[in-house]
């Protein structure tokens, strides 16, 4: 058993603090971007997708040594032109050819296009956490922040879950991070 709950704040539960609706949508099942629609416009935005060596807090929860190459999608979903959730995926490399190369060819195409509709794959329980530096998808909300040029905009609570989906005994990490504008949506 790994203990990178001193590496990372990732609970399997939603920390009294949060709010009803945040404990509900930082929980839910099912695909996230069919959700997302019910609230509005939904649009996809890949912000990038390469090889890397995996994190140490990726690479614990994948139970693969930090720096193992891994494949990583980046994106933002936003609704009604309102950029809400930022998301980042990661499998290892090989898996990227194999077992999940279609996450490589998804485009603008969420991963839900792949993940729903496929028996054999399994999920695991969400962890939850109230994102910080040491998390790699804080890093790529900041990059998105850049990107907007809202810099100087106080750091809001970037609450975020993730789990594990198995197909053939090989893991696929997603990461989903409700960024502050979505909660002013719901």
């Amino acid at each position: 058993m790994h203990h990178f709950e001193s590496i990372q704040p990732w609970s399997v539960t939603p920390k009294s603090s949060f709010s009803p609706i945040q404990k509900r949508w930082l929980t839910r099942r099912g695909p996230l971007t069919q959700a997302l629609r019910m609230i509005g416009m939904l649009e996809l935005r890949v912000l990038d997708e390469y090889p890397a060596g995996a994190c140490q807090d990726e690479a614990n929860r994948l139970d693969i040594v930090a720096r193992h190459p891994v494949w990583v999608r980046e994106i933002v979903m936003s609704i009604d032109g309102i950029e809400c959730v930022a998301a980042r995926s990661v499998t290892l490399l090989n898996a990227s050819h194999g077992v999940w190369q279609g996450m490589r060819r998804l485009r603008s195409r969420p991963l839900a296009d792949i993940l729903y509709d496929d028996v054999a794959i399994a999920r695991s329980n969400f962890e939850v956490a109230r994102l910080n530096r040491q998390n790699a998808l804080y890093r790529t909300v900041q990059a998105l922040k850049n990107e907007a040029q809202q810099l100087d905009q106080p750091n809001s609570a970037l609450l975020a879950r993730r789990s594990v989906f198995w197909r053939q005994d090989t893991p696929l990490l997603v990461a989903e991070c409700f960024l502050p504008e979505f909660w002013s949506l719901v």
